[in-house]
């Protein structure tokens, strides 16, 4: 298993989850858990996925959510699991 933790921020529109799933369904990221709120009309999504059966690379995911969060008005990062975790520990 390779987790990572993505998160997604931007203005509330229609259909981000879905865009931001549907990318993840079609190169075979697992979605482990989620959560999302809205506030103040600003979207936030927190996931963390595994990307072990992704025949993408780490790298190509990263580039490919720098295009996706453009076209749909959002930042879209991804980080490996153990450097969020250490990233947090300080």
């Amino acid at each position: 298993m390779k987790k990572t933790i993505i998160t997604v921020v931007g203005k509330d529109s229609v259909g981000i989850i879905a865009k931001v799933c549907t990318y993840l369904a079609e190169n075979d990221v697992n979605i482990l858990d989620i959560s999302q709120t809205i506030t103040g009309g600003y979207f936030n999504m927190m996931m963390i996925a595994d990307i072990a059966n992704s025949k993408k690379a780490f790298t190509e995911i990263t580039d490919d959510f720098d295009v996706l969060g453009e076209n749909i008005g959002c930042v879209i990062k991804m980080q490996r699991e153990d450097i969020f975790d250490k990233m947090h520990r300080l």
